[in-house]
């Protein structure tokens, strides 16, 4: 242990801590920029580029408190005029060279550097020197770069190399010119980002953010020859009420379907109904791999982005991943089809809404292989759970104070199952509660596997099926999963089923989400949160689910069928890999 003093406070920390986290234990603020912790999901961003929590010493000196470790016997002020005058020097060079569009930025209202400025009443910039002017990057269907909003904060680029190990996102250039970007300033659509939102989620100003469709979606809203529905992801419902003040981790659900209503959507549905499809699906497909039909392990195959990772770096192994497409494709294709018919609508005027926790759903809409043709897509739009309280913020709802209603029949109807594809671990769950009854014709006892809870990056679970003992991994992350695909590519593990989700701790945590600023307790919320609705769901077996019952008996046949793989699965495409291992 090591003695130090921080504004004439004594307190004992471990050899190795910084100033920054000595001065947290003291609840002594030194306000950052640069630096962020996620230590628990591997990312801690320490470059101490911005300055902004420079502490000084006894000697006068001043040193960064994020990076700076602590000696035996030093002594530090955080509240010296040095201090704040340098601090307040430091937030006006970073406002010298960035643009002053705060109104019509959107980050307004969430963007630190702004906070930053609010907390040093800066009123004015007294630097006026040469600024560097970028294109901003509007290729992609899910996020957009303005490099000229970029601090150089780096947290994006530690976030895209080392904790998802994709490598789309550099430092280019040196000196004043430098900037982060990708590789020869490639447009993001032509690098091998995942688009899972994660650099987006950490970035502290505009610099990176969600291409928005709520436009598109009003204007749909708007044309009477359109008909308009909507479907909720599991995860928005136990987040979407932080834009509102509540409490993290309030399931809100039917205040949720009250505000869709209200904003004019013509039938609001639930993700959940297509969760349920999707393990009826998937859990087939490892049946019958258990039987020797295909390759073991099977990997889930509902996260775009991981889809997308897996196409890049690991084309060697296509042929593992379930074929299923993921829920919200899976409704998309089931609402131009089986729904459009069911109510004698032209599938060209259906108009099919997804609220998503997720940037890369958008990406994911666009591919070709998920379209009824090249005119009628499965979903033609998504907003994250972030822009859909935009949406209720602008049309002036008071969303804690509405009325819960319920979802619409048929597409409505979900179980347990369903909900818990919100949090790592719930797709694999959810397939092994009904593979289980396919393979045993009986019902699986124990519902839920405690070894598989929380947001770890790796989790793994056991489970018998007739005297065979089922391995069970799960990833959240893509640095994890792509640990542990070279694990197995290597021969040095093995696994029957493996669950991988881009974003740590699944869904709850997508790049759409509300922002929790490095809070992880939010992220434990949530996923409670999860797993209550899961608890408090009359049914938690997909098989169990009646919509899904009458929908095979109806329209899609067996399990599995002719149909049900025409419509329901899809296929992946070999892409340059850019990042050796």
């Amino acid at each position: 242990m090591i003695t130090v003093k921080i504004n004439n406070k004594t307190i004992q920390v471990e050899e190795g801590t910084t100033i920054l986290e000595a001065a947290k234990s003291l609840n002594i603020n030194i306000p950052t920029l640069c630096h962020f912790d996620l230590n628990e999901l591997g990312f801690i961003n320490k470059e101490a580029n911005c300055r902004i929590c420079l502490v000084e010493q006894k000697n006068g000196s001043l040193v960064p408190a994020c990076n700076t470790l602590v000696k035996d016997g030093m002594e530090i002020r955080t509240d010296t005029h040095k201090v704040i005058n340098s601090r307040r020097v430091n937030i006006e060079l970073l406002l010298s060279n960035h643009p002053k569009d705060c109104l019509i930025c959107g980050k307004n209202g969430e963007c630190e550097l702004q906070d930053l400025a609010a907390l040093a009443r800066i009123k004015k910039v007294r630097y006026d020197g040469e600024r560097i002017e970028y294109p901003v990057d509007y290729s992609s269907y899910s996020i957009f770069r303005d490099p000229n909003k970029c601090i150089l904060c780096k947290r994006c680029e530690t976030m895209c190399s080392e904790v998802q190990k994709v490598g789309t996102l550099t430092d280019i250039g040196r000196g004043f010119t430098t900037v982060v970007g990708t590789q020869y300033h490639q447009p993001m659509h032509t690098t091998n980002c995942t688009f899972c939102g994660q650099c987006l989620a950490v970035c502290p100003t505009g610099a990176l953010q969600e291409i928005s469709q709520i436009r598109q979606v009003i204007k749909a809203l708007s044309d009477p020859t359109k008909t308009v529905i909507v479907q909720t992801a599991p995860a928005v419902r136990v987040a979407l009420g932080e834009e509102f003040d509540m409490k993290p981790g309030s399931i809100v659900t039917g205040k949720m379907v009250a505000a869709l209503r209200a904003l004019g959507f013509d039938y609001v549905f639930d993700t959940n109904f297509a969760a349920d499809l999707t393990t009826m699906e998937e859990a087939k497909e490892f049946a019958d791999r258990l039987n020797g039909k295909g390759r073991l392990p099977i990997l889930t195959s509902c996260c775009p982005s991981w889809v997308k990772f897996i196409e890049h770096n690991f084309g060697d192994m296509l042929d593992i991943p379930s074929t299923c497409k993921s829920p919200h494709e899976m409704f998309g294709s089931i609402a131009k089809t089986y729904f459009a018919e069911k109510y004698e609508i032209d599938p060209k005027d259906l108009v099919v809404v997804s609220v998503m926790p997720c940037v890369a759903k958008k990406y994911e809409s666009k591919r070709p292989e998920l379209a009824q043709s090249d005119e009628v897509s499965d979903v033609d739009y998504v907003i994250t759970t972030r822009e859909l309280a935009f949406m209720i913020k602008e049309y002036s709802l008071d969303f804690p104070g509405l009325e819960e209603d319920d979802f619409d029949d048929p597409l409505g109807e979900s179980t347990g199952a369903g909900v818990i594809f919100g949090a790592s671990s719930g797709v694999s769950v959810a397939a092994l509660r009904t593979a289980y009854h396919m393979i045993t014709g009986e019902d699986l006892e124990n519902l839920e596997f405690a070894e598989l809870s929380g947001v770890k990056g790796l989790k793994e679970a056991t489970v018998d099926i007739q005297g065979r003992e089922i391995k069970v991994a799960v990833a959240s992350g893509l640095g994890n999963a792509a640990d542990l695909l070279n694990d197995i590519r290597r021969g040095i593990k093995h696994y029957d089923i493996i669950e991988i989700m881009a974003c740590p701790g699944g869904c709850i945590d997508g790049g759409g989400q509300p922002f929790h600023h490095g809070d992880l307790t939010i992220l434990d919320q949530r996923e409670a949160a999860i797993h209550q609705a899961d608890r408090e769901k009359a049914t938690r077996r997909s098989y169990e689910n009646e919509s899904i019952q009458k929908l095979y008996q109806e329209f899609l046949g067996e399990v599995g069928g002719e149909k049900a793989h025409h419509l329901l699965h899809t296929k992946y495409v070999l892409r340059p890999k850019f990042i050796e291992e």
